[in-house]
């Protein structure tokens, strides 16, 4: 027993040989109802302690897995962001070799060739093309407007041009597609 357990049951002692020699009095069964309903409200308090400290040791373990899986999933979203110029210096390399002739042929099968790992690579560590196509509607949770013209033949809100694929890191925006779109047509 840790030594308040002894001092308690130390001063319960004489109340308990009264008890067991039968001069117990009116006032000493008071005192010892009293004491009892004293270490049951602390039996109490000592189960509610215990249990919210049982609770905020299961809400720091949760807390500290879901902080794991974030750091994991996007811990790496600052050199993904470093590496989006690249992904579109090597686009617009491709876009103008497309009159290449038979000289540049292996530089161009080179680029794709690194075109296509650096794409293994984002698509292997959560990291998606957001590609729109010119028609669809603008949607300002991934898309960036930078410029809005009248368009005829087109709504408002439609894109009319591309002009940079965006890209997510599993579900949060690395950056949006910068997009033109069309506005009410005059």
């Amino acid at each position: 027993m840790t030594d308040a357990k002894t001092e308690r049951a130390e001063e319960l002692e004489p109340g308990i040989d009264k008890l067991m020699t039968e001069e117990v009095t009116l006032e000493d069964e008071v005192n010892l109802e009293d004491e009892l309903i004293a270490a049951r409200a602390e039996r109490d308090e000592m189960k509610d302690r215990f249990m919210r400290a049982l609770a905020d040791a299961e809400n720091s373990r949760k807390r500290g897995e879901r902080d794991r899986r974030e750091a994991e999933n996007y811990g790496g979203s600052k050199l993904a962001r470093d590496m989006l110029p690249v992904y579109d210096n090597m686009k617009r390399a491709l876009e103008a070799s497309s009159d290449a002739g038979e000289a540049d042929k292996a530089l161009l099968e080179g680029v794709q060739l690194t075109m296509r790992a650096l794409l293994g690579i984002f698509d292997k560590h959560g990291i998606h093309l957001l590609s729109p196509e010119i028609g669809d509607e603008f949607d300002p949770e991934v898309h960036e407007a930078m410029f809005e013209a009248p368009v005829p033949g087109t709504r408002a809100g439609d894109i009319i041009q591309v002009m940079a694929e965006g890209f997510m890191l599993h579900d949060r925006l690395l950056r949006p597609a910068q997009v033109g779109v069309s506005s009410t047509p005059k």
